[in-house]
């Protein structure tokens, strides 16, 4: 729809009301409803959004260590704008209108969207078209909000039991949800290439249909509420968590990605004359995301959780690897031919804020073509896991924070403002942590010591 069709449509909804959301540092849509009234009053200006968004945890919990905002600050309302082309409609809430925003100026430095919006700009400057998608995998259980509070989170029930990847009889035994995800999905411009179940009780994934990268951005961060919305609706639960147990497979949230030239007619990525098909230009761009992995980390492994998925044989990678159509390394080539030539970056996961995910490989791409860093290392053949000569991944988030907190190439690549909140925010998240007593420490130490 154009400008005129959506104020049409918006006038004539009868609910009366728009809703709209932003994305806060962690990923978490944050929203509300407005009425027509008002949003034919901000369309064309801007709206104020409280900045809490960006000074509390995804618990409603205030940093006490962030200078942006906070008690300091008396917590003011921050500049924010809509923008028109993310319009869509619910399916599942009569269709009422949708939009996406973004804040702008002082809190624009903050803001995952803007961030993202600023590497586009960065890559188009240079002569590149991003083009990306993000696949999610991700555990259902048969459980409400109020179920998994009173049985403490423990002994849930998942939709479906064992372990049973692409399975035809677990996807016809709850048919109803993964037909609802398939259709109403798509309605909602989030087109899914395809569905299935992964290995794990209750277990699925999807691939999103490749696209530019901020409507790529857009459907991924979509994506993980409208499940979480649809999923509900049949009285199940679902969840994003990149580790849900010790000892079941993590959710992935690989990137795929590839850069265009300007009239979208060439994949960059791909050499016919290669004798791989891997362009210099892309051998750079994994140099720049393998040098820059250290420094980045926390924006695509943002949790404490996180690092539970990136451990060795749980299918994601550990080590500062890269590989043809290998599986155990960090970043997986493809060049599979002129259109689909593409990296897969296999670090990221289902967890993540999908505007910082790929904001970072995008820029930590673009790294090394700019400072035309030569892929040395050789691929990997065989097991990732095994090959630690160009060295492993931060294993936790203090260390990771630490690596990003310290690094002169995070704050050229993202700017020091938004490297200062962010790390200060994954710090928080550490020390929330650090402070907790698990049920692991209840186990091991209750009458033994």
């Amino acid at each position: 729809m154009n400008h005129q069709q959506i104020i049409e449509y918006v006038n004539a909804h009868p609910s009366g009301k728009v809703k709209l959301a932003i994305a806060d540092i962690d990923g978490v849509l944050r929203g509300k409803y407005i009425s027509k009234q008002k949003f034919m009053s901000v369309i064309e200006g801007e709206l104020g959004f409280c900045d809490v968004v960006f000074g509390w945890d995804m618990a409603d919990v205030c940093y006490d260590n962030t200078n942006f905002t906070g008690w300091h600050s008396g917590y003011p309302d921050a500049k924010a704008k809509l923008d028109l082309s993310t319009f869509r409609k619910i399916p599942w809430e009569n269709d009422v209108p949708f939009f996406l925003g973004e804040f702008i100026e002082d809190a624009a430095e903050v803001c995952p969207r803007t961030l993202l919006k600023k590497i586009i700009q960065d890559a188009e400057n240079d002569g590149f078209k991003p083009f990306f998608s993000q696949e999610f995998e991700w555990f259902n259980f048969e459980e409400t909000p109020a179920t998994i509070h009173q049985k403490g989170f423990q002994n849930l029930t998942p939709l479906t039991p064992g372990m049973f990847g692409y399975s035809l009889l677990r996807s016809s035994l709850r048919n109803d949800f993964m037909t609802n995800l398939f259709e109403q999905l798509t309605k909602f411009d989030i087109p899914v290439e395809g569905l299935h179940t992964e290995t794990g009780p209750g277990v699925y994934e999807a691939a999103i249909a490749y696209s530019d990268i901020l409507q790529a951005a857009d459907r991924a961060i979509l994506f993980k509420t409208s499940v979480k919305e649809i999923a509900s609706k049949l009285g199940i639960m679902a969840t994003f968590m990149a580790k849900i147990n010790e000892n079941l497979p993590g959710c992935s949230g690989h990137v795929h990605q590839s850069l265009w030239d300007t009239e979208l007619k060439k994949n960059l990525f791909y050499d016919e004359k290669s004798t791989t098909h891997i362009s210099k230009l892309m051998e750079s761009y994994m140099a720049g995301q393998l040098f820059c992995l250290p420094y980045i980390l926390p924006m695509i492994a943002p949790t404490i959780n996180s690092y539970k998925r990136l451990v060795e044989g749980a299918w994601a990678p550990t080590t500062l690897t890269w590989g043809v159509d290998n599986r155990t390394v960090a970043l997986r080539a493809l060049p599979l031919g002129k259109k689909s030539c593409r990296l897969e970056t296999r670090v990221v996961g289902s967890d993540t804020n999908p505007y910082l995910a790929l904001a970072a490989c995008l820029a930590a791409g673009l790294y090394g073509i700019r400072k035309n860093l030569k892929l040395t290392q050789p691929a990997t053949v065989g097991n990732g896991y095994r090959d630690i000569s160009n060295g492993i991944l931060p294993r936790n988030l203090d260390e990771a924070t630490k690596a990003m907190q310290n690094s002169d190439v995070a704050k050229e690549l993202f700017g020091e403002k938004f490297v200062e909140h962010f790390t200060q925010t994954r710090d928080w998240e550490w020390r929330q942590h650090a402070k907790a007593v698990t049920d692991w420490e209840l186990k091991r130490y209750f009458e033994i010591v």
